[in-house]
């Protein structure tokens, strides 16, 4: 009978990504960039991911998919495992990084807007002529959108 890799408390890497859902490569990023703890290791030398390495990699997913960089994931770490942390220091880090997020909808928003109606003044015809690249080549579309770059 195959043993099952899949216990929380003695999971390879592989496990540890199918359990959370997380590409091998980022569980390896996460590692190099010490966002993940070191895991123990096996006495052949193999990793061991125990129910703390889970639930570390599936905050690092759930911040990452709140929009999150990884300097902000960091202080988040840093102020979730000194422990005497107050919700006021979090909220501040939450409301700063709800303030960006909004700041690039509104870039996206001008993007868009720009973008459908360049798009709705072109012809769709084999004509030489076309609206969407008049504008990026002479740079006619708005300033604002000339110093964003939605990332």
């Amino acid at each position: 009978m195959a043993r099952d890799h899949g216990t929380a408390s003695d999971l390879r890497r592989s496990d540890l990504a199918r359990r959370t859902g997380c590409n091998l490569e980022t569980i390896r990023y996460y590692e190099g960039v010490g966002l993940m703890p070191d895991p123990p290791r096996s006495p052949a030398g193999h990793r061991r991911y125990g129910p703390q390495h889970v639930e570390r990699l599936s905050f690092l997913m759930q911040a990452r998919a709140l929009g999150f960089a990884l300097e902000e994931i960091r202080g988040l770490l840093t102020l979730a495992g000194r422990g005497g942390h107050t919700c006021a220091e979090v909220e501040r880090m939450g409301r700063h990084h709800l303030d960006a997020v909004r700041a690039k909808i509104r870039d996206l928003q001008a993007i868009e807007a720009v973008l459908a109606d360049t798009v709705a003044r072109c012809t769709g015809t084999a004509a030489p002529a076309c609206p969407l690249l008049d504008v990026l080549s002479d740079g006619s579309g708005p300033a604002s959108l000339r110093e964003t770059s939605p990332e």
